[in-house]
């Protein structure tokens, strides 16, 4: 799995320099001394046996230094929002190990760098970032696709990146060319899965690349969504008042766990107070049964064109 030399990549704003092989992410050349991001091979085991708590698999240090553990797979180091240690187990998947690197390592590096994660899929739609948002299994990359297939283009999937100016306005850093789909989307959304890559050999979830549909500048973010599933039969799509905004906003902060072991709660609220002031933020809720994405995006469509309408009920 080691590499005899470091690659180049952007993804989340940032500058990454890799020992590891990162095929999802976007190439680059730029000089090291500019990076703003590592990952690196090392030996964590006696770092791990030290710090570790035996009931849990994942532990922060009192500089701030993170550790997870993934069993089978890898112990991981995220230090100072600026190096990525990973410690590989005997026989693990290169595949599984990225995952959890673009995923919660990537998560508490954002964290550490300041900037808000959103567990989520977010497009652009009229030159504005807008964030689909819900518990696993809502269709946030799902109803994404829909977006993409009519046209629109991908900020990111899974891990939504927010930053903010100094008036407070967020904006979303565009992620990687990569979208992650059960076979299930993949059927409903008239697509062909036998081109693309299971993400890891116990998941029948795939890689999907969408080089040609991915937006590769910050976007300011104009909305986020919520996605709840619903036994009904029809969709149903509300605005959320100002002082609901607070508890959804933090029950979709991807790996929300950490704001508190970072001290980051002061931080957190102003983050998700600039989202309140700046953003539309809505309930969309949708039903289990069937396959309604391609609807969805397209009453999503309709809601954003007539946006003001719905922003003088709030």
């Amino acid at each position: 799995m080691v590499t005899a030399a470091k690659t180049y990549y952007t993804a989340f704003g940032m500058r990454l320099t890799s020992e590891i092989p990162l095929p999802e992410l976007t190439r680059s050349m730029h000089d090291t001394k500019d990076n703003d991001a590592e990952f690196v091979y090392g030996d964590l085991s006696f770092v791990w046996n030290e710090e570790r708590d035996a009931h849990r698999h994942f532990c922060v240090c009192e500089e701030g230094r993170i550790l997870f553990y993934i069993p089978a797979t890898a112990v991981f180091s995220i230090e100072a929002g600026r190096k990525v240690t990973i410690h590989p187990m005997d026989g693990a998947d290169e595949k599984k190990i990225r995952v959890y690197l673009l995923g919660s390592c990537m998560g508490a590096l954002l964290f550490q760098r300041h900037m808000l994660p959103l567990h989520g899929s977010a497009v652009v739609i009229d030159d504005k970032a807008y964030a689909f948002v819900g518990e696993s299994g809502a269709g946030k990359s799902t109803l994404a696709a829909a977006f993409l297939s009519k046209g629109y283009s991908l900020l990111t999937d899974d891990v939504i990146a927010l930053s903010f100016t100094d008036a407070g306005v967020p904006y979303v850093a565009p992620a990687y060319p990569q979208q992650k789909l059960w076979q299930e989307s993949i059927d409903g959304l008239g697509m062909e899965s036998g081109s693309f890559v299971p993400l890891y050999e116990e998941l029948s979830k795939f890689a999907v690349p969408v080089a040609a549909k991915f937006h590769t500048k910050p976007v300011v973010l104009g909305g986020v969504i919520e996605l709840v599933r619903t036994e009904g039969e029809q969709w149903d799509i509300q605005p959320i008042t100002k002082l609901n905004r607070f508890p959804l906003l933090f029950q979709h902060t991807y790996r929300n766990h950490f704001v508190s072991l970072l001290h980051l709660e002061q931080w957190h609220f102003a983050g998700m107070a600039n989202i309140a002031r700046h953003c539309e933020i809505f309930q969309l809720r949708r039903p289990t049964a069937g396959f309604t994405a391609q609807q969805l995006a397209s009453q999503i469509i309709q809601l954003v064109n007539n946006k003001l309408e719905f922003a003088n009920k709030i």
